[in-house]
Formats: structure tokens, C-alpha cells, sequence
């Protein structure tokens, strides 16, 4: 029973930590373009290097 008056205030700060940090994540744009990821994938941007004589 002492360990729940550890755990139980532990446990809400983590949990409002991880609700900031989703929020911070939000309003700092990182789901913008969730598209764009995906796709960017499947070009390759490298050149081919001239062969060797």
C-alpha cells in the first residue's frame, strides 16, 4: 500500500509529461505533411558517379 503513494503521482507526471510533449509536437508543425514522407522514399535523389578509366 506505501508503494501506491509513490506509483499513483509518478505515473500523472509521466502522463501529463507525454501530454505536453504530444502537444508541443502539434503546435510545432511536426504532422503537417504526412505524405510527403511516404513519398520522398521512392526518389533517389543520388547521381550515378561517372565510371572510373
Amino acid at each position: 500500500m506505501d508503494s501506491l503513494i509513490v506509483l499513483i503521482p509518478v505515473s500523472l507526471f509521466f502522463a501529463v509529461a507525454a501530454l505536453v510533449a504530444f502537444l508541443w509536437s502539434l503546435r510545432s508543425g511536426q504532422y503537417e505533411d504526412m505524405e510527403g514522407a511516404a513519398g520522398r522514399i521512392l526518389f533517389d535523389d543520388d547521381r550515378p558517379k561517372p565510371p572510373k578509366q
